[in-house]
This record gives structure tokens, sequence and C-alpha cells, in this order.
């Protein structure tokens, strides 16, 4: 909230103001009414005006009620003006100026009316905003995936098309485009879990399907499958796990997934060849998994937009023998250790990436 914005204190209440100016106003008026009176009374006797003084009663109640409306207005003018203030503010803020503010310069009804309208107003164009950058972000989604699923989509067309043709010299080169066809067709099906999977990590009714498991064991099932994939890309895999059971509640798939989405970001990125170091360690506080790699540094700008979907690092820092997915996998990784309570870091210095997953173990157990 805005500091300009404050609420007034309960002390005045607007009743007791207007009555304490209708009592002023009928006191006033009374007074007057009499001091009339006794100078027409006086001033028909000194002329005579024996006529005046039988019209004269007629003249009383209309000239009291004069006195008294005009006294009213005059001691409420200042009540009127701020109602005046309140309707105009109302009428700048109702043609679609949400910086307008309304003056509170009272402290009763009409200053809290005042407060509650340009509280309003502030949630009203907050709002506003945050509707934009949803639509914003729609856009870019939309973008984001039509650029993405494009070329594996065009690569697969052109070699059904080079296949109905019977556009090839013989069986190999007809093995090779059904190969690349398919290899295709594999990374379009991975770019579109990873659009669902994102989908469904960012949705309100996301749920967990929690599990007692045991997360070395599974880490360690993880780096069995992962190994050869990266000692085809020239990366060695340095374990530094231990050997001890890490019992805690965790919902394996969506685990499994965010450890993987982190174990392929650094097989990308890794300098080949090279190597890729993984630890596991729980502490009384906390589980963390480390995925340390060595890469092509990262300015401060690559490195804060690194978790946002759809960010992909320049594409000369990618392995040639990887394909690129939609910039989605950290973005994932992240959402899913944060569903669990946890945090996922990157702590980046000069070609050195440690990539760190941290846990509470407040559902959890060692042995």
């Amino acid at each position: 909230m805005n500091e300009h914005i404050q609420k007034p204190k309960r002390k005045k209440r607007i009743q007791v103001n207007i009555l304490i100016r209708m009592v002023l106003s009928l006191i006033i008026a009374i007074a007057i009414n009499d001091i009339l009176i006794l100078l027409f009374l006086k001033i028909s006797n000194v002329m005579e005006w024996h006529w005046f003084r039988n019209f004269f009663p007629y003249l009383l109640t209309p000239l009291f009620m004069v006195i008294f409306i005009f006294t009213f207005l005059v001691l409420t003018r200042r009540i009127v003006r701020d109602l005046i203030t309140l309707e105009q503010g109302l009428q700048f803020i109702s043609e679609g100026n949400l910086h307008y503010r309304v003056p509170v310069v009272r402290q009763d009804e009409l200053g809290r009316v005042a407060h509650n309208i340009n509280r309003m107003t502030e949630r009203l164009e907050q709002q506003i905003v945050k509707e934009r950058e949803i639509e914003k972000s729609k856009m870019e989604l939309i973008t984001g995936i039509s650029h993405d699923l494009r070329t594996p989509l065009t690569s697969i067309i052109g070699y059904i098309e080079l296949l109905r043709t019977d556009s090839y010299q013989d069986k190999d080169e007809y093995t090779r485009f059904v190969q690349n066809t398919y290899n295709k067709a594999i990374h379009l099906k991975k770019l579109l879990d990873d659009l669902f999977e994102y989908t469904r990590l960012t949705s309100v009714d996301t749920h967990l399907n929690l599990r007692r498991i045991n997360l070395f064991q599974l880490l360690d099932q993880l780096l069995f499958e992962f190994e050869p994939i990266a000692q085809e890309n020239g990366v060695y895999i340095v374990k530094d796990i231990g050997d001890s059971s890490i019992i805690t509640s965790v919902d394996s798939d969506k685990m499994a997934r965010a450890i993987d989405n982190l174990l392929m970001n650094a097989l990308k990125y890794s300098l080949k060849p090279g190597g890729i170091c993984i630890r596991l360690q729980a502490t009384p506080e906390q589980i963390t998994i480390e995925v340390e790699n060595e890469g092509i540094p990262l300015t401060q700008d690559q490195k804060e937009k690194l978790f946002d979907r759809f960010y992909k690092v320049d594409h000369s820092r990618s392995s040639e023998g990887i394909q690129t997915g939609a910039g989605l996998g950290l973005s994932i990784a992240r959402n899913i250790v944060e569903l669990h309570q946890g945090t996922l870091t990157l702590n980046h210095t000069n070609n050195t990436f440690i990539f760190q997953l941290n846990l509470p173990t407040d559902r959890s157990s060692s042995s």
C-alpha cells in the first residue's frame, strides 16, 4: 500500500458532526430570529405600523426556516465540499484514471470511504497489471511453443516427403531417413512432454503423490541409467553419494524428473571431454543434492534468467550431439522442488556450475 494511502483513525463520526452543526444552526437561527422580532416590533411601534404588527407573525416561520437553512449550509459547507471531492474522484477513477487517489483529509466515515476507494483503486490497478503480465506470459508461451515445435515437425515432414516420393538412393539412405524421422519424432514428443509437465506443475490443483522412499537408492538408479549416455557424449561421472539410506517422503516420479533434468542440463552444457560430479548429503536440517560441472561462464543476465521458462542459453554452449529442449527443464525442476517445500539454486563461479537442490528433513529420517 502506498504511503499516502493512510487509514484514518476511528475518532470522529459524521453523524455527530452533522448533529452538532444542526444544533448550532438551530441555536443561531433562534437567536437571530429573536433579535429580528425585537427589532421589527420596535420599528413598528416607532413608525406606528399596526398593519405590519398584524402581518409579522406570518413571516416568523418562513424567516426562521430561511435563517436555519442558511446557517446549516454555512456550517456544513466543508462536509459538502469533501463529498464533492469524493464524487469527482470517483468520476476520475470511473473514467479509467487508476493512478488518481482521493485525498484523505478527514478522520470520520468520509475519510474511511476515501481510504477504501484508494485501496480498491490500487488493488484494481495491481490486478490489471497482473492480468497484462499473464496475457504477455500467454503470448510468450504460444510463441515459445510454436518456435520449438516447428523445427522438429518441419524435419519430420521433410523426411516423410522424401520417403513418400522414393527420393533415396539405396537401402542405407532409406534407413537413415527413417532413423532421422524417428529421432525427430522422439524429440517432438519430449518437447510436448516438457510442456505438459510444466503446465501441470504450475496449475493451482497440482498434488504430490508423497511416499516414503530411499532417496539414495533413487539417485543411485538415476545415475546408473545416466552414465552410459554421459559416456557417449564424452563425459565421465563422479559420484559422491555415500552408501547410507536416506528415507524421506517425496513424489518419486516428480523428484526423479527434477534430478534427471539437472543431469541432462549438466550434460548439455559441460565442456567435452569433462566430468559431472554428483553429491548427496543429509543433515538434521536438510537433504542436499549437488550437480557440478564445468562449462563456458555465464553473464549475470544469463544467470538471472536461467530458471525462466523457455529461456535457452546461447546455442554455442550446447552439445551438438544432444537435441535442444524447449527451455523448460530447469523451470520444471525448480517447480518440483518448490512443491516439496525445498529450494533449487545455482552457485556459479568462473566456469564452475553447482546446482544445489535442498529438501527439508522434517518429513524424513536418515540411517
